[in-house]
């Protein structure tokens, strides 16, 4: 049997869209049911915004939030 190295599980976050179309990063960094459970939550508190968990990218060495990025 082939063995396959440890993965990180995938991040997802939670974001919202407003009425008037902007959007917000609400929580990142969860696991996907965690992050569904929280989209569940908000949407059932009845607002009139848009919820939904999105699947987190790494970032890319240099990008913004990059641990060192920017620094010389």
């Amino acid at each position: 049997m082939e063995e396959h190295p440890d993965r990180t599980p995938t991040a997802h976050r939670v974001m919202r869209q407003d009425d008037n179309g902007n959007r917000f990063l609400l929580a990142r960094g969860l696991t996907r049911s965690a992050a569904e459970a929280m989209a569940a939550e908000f949407e059932a508190r009845g607002h009139k915004q848009l919820y939904w968990v999105e699947r987190e990218e790494p970032p890319q060495p240099g990008e913004p939030g990059e641990p060192g990025a920017g620094r010389g």
